[in-house]
């Protein structure tokens, strides 16, 4: 694969593109906040920082994973693509930053926010993803696309995990969050993926009908993962862990119908396989916490790190190459960085069954996904503050 030079990405940078488009601006931020809340949390419950959050370590660490990264990741794809689907202007200008400033506020007063009184912290936290909604929910109301109305939903069982959580500061709403992650990821994954592998097969002459998908299957996963989820919250045990099999189940087949090992030369799209793997896994893991008692953190990190960690970098990683109208060519160092991030979560995931010690398991395994987030921000950062080669919005 030909690298891009850095040098072609270099014309016309500046802040006010980045509010061109919701996918530069919240790609960008997200990258950051990868990078930054990962080390802080290892320094903060080390003891070697402490900074004033406005809710205990681990629940800080645990809520900007889930809705500071993955909200700002979801804000940036789908009020990108839900303009394509419905062709309706985009949201940029004032109305992003806006938007973005909300995004922010909720960072900072969490962050630094012990205090001040929980209404204005958690309401402003509250307050984005519904915003996120509205703005793809009026779009794709006007367009009568009734298929995008489940990623809404999702979206919307995932903010009622996002109150639980702020209110009550119990780990089940966290892991109800993370099964919603991974219905969304069975969602939008699961259409990208086998879409974009069918497309490069179609490019080269070859047979694109070997990828297989079953939308009746897609809709199982879906359903299963719904009442996974509600099962999970309510604390039904064994309900939950065969729930999380057979949703297990139905992801490996739908995976196994997508033919991912005929992708292994191409890193834009062996990314996408494989980080979906990582769903199916953590749910088998999940099941062997409850069946078990394997540690619940080898779950929640092989569905936070390997599945959303690892699919969010190599979906953004094309995303920001398409949308800004440039070949979909990796620039130098991604295919590195789609390395360590997957390695960023098997040794996070060994960790947590003590396979390495603690401190180090979690060492290697953060400065893994600080490489690998800060490889995208080293080469992307032109690319996304910059105008499009071909002279177009975006």
């Amino acid at each position: 694969m030909q690298a891009v030079p850095l040098a072609e990405t270099a014309g016309g940078a500046s802040i006010r593109q980045l509010f061109g488009y919701p996918f530069r601006i919240f790609f960008l931020s997200m990258t950051i906040l990868a990078m930054l809340t990962i080390p802080v949390w290892v320094l903060q419950v080390s003891g070697a920082i402490q900074l004033p959050l406005a809710m205990p370590g681990l629940f800080w660490h645990q809520h900007e994973m889930l809705f500071g990264f993955l909200s700002a990741a979801i804000a940036g794809f789908l009020l990108t693509a839900v303009c394509v689907w419905t062709q309706t202007e985009r949201t940029h200008g004032l109305r992003l930053v806006l938007l973005w400033g909300v995004w922010l506020a909720g960072r900072l007063l969490l962050a630094f926010g012990a205090g001040l009184p929980d209404w204005l912290v958690h309401g402003v936290n509250l307050a984005f993803l519904p915003l996120v909604m509205l703005d793809a929910g009026w779009r794709v109301w006007h367009a009568r696309q009734k298929r995008q109305l489940m990623i809404l939903v999702v979206l919307g069982l995932l903010w009622l995990m996002q109150i639980g959580f702020v209110t009550r500061l119990d780990p089940a709403f966290s892991y109800g969050a993370l099964i919603m992650a991974m219905a969304l990821i069975s969602i939008i994954g699961g259409r990208i993926t086998p879409a974009f592998s069918a497309g490069w097969l179609r490019q080269r002459g070859l047979d694109a009908t070997q990828v297989k998908m079953v939308p009746a299957l897609d809709m199982a996963v879906l359903f299963n993962m719904v009442l996974l989820m509600a099962s999970l919250v309510s604390g039904w045990q064994s309900i939950t862990a065969i729930l999380a099999i057979t949703a297990a189940a139905l992801m490996l087949v739908r995976l196994a119908g997508w033919k991912g090992w005929l992708f292994r030369k191409e890193p834009l799209l062996w990314v996408l396989h494989l980080s979906i793997l990582w769903v199916p896994v953590a749910l088998l893991l999940l099941a062997g916490s409850i069946l078990a008692g394997w540690p619940a953190s080898a779950w929640t990190h092989a569905a936070g790190t390997g599945a959303v960690g690892c699919l969010i970098l190599g979906v953004i990683a094309r995303v920001a190459l398409g949308h800004t109208g440039r070949p979909l060519v990796l620039p130098r160092g991604m295919v590195t960085a789609f390395v360590m991030i997957q390695l960023a979560a098997l040794i996070r995931v060994i960790t947590a069954f003590d396979a390495m010690p603690w401190h180090a398991g979690v060492g290697v395994s953060s400065l893994l996904w600080v490489i690998a987030f800060g490889l995208f921000l080293g080469r992307y950062t032109r690319i996304l503050a910059s105008p499009r080669p071909d002279g177009k919005e975006g």
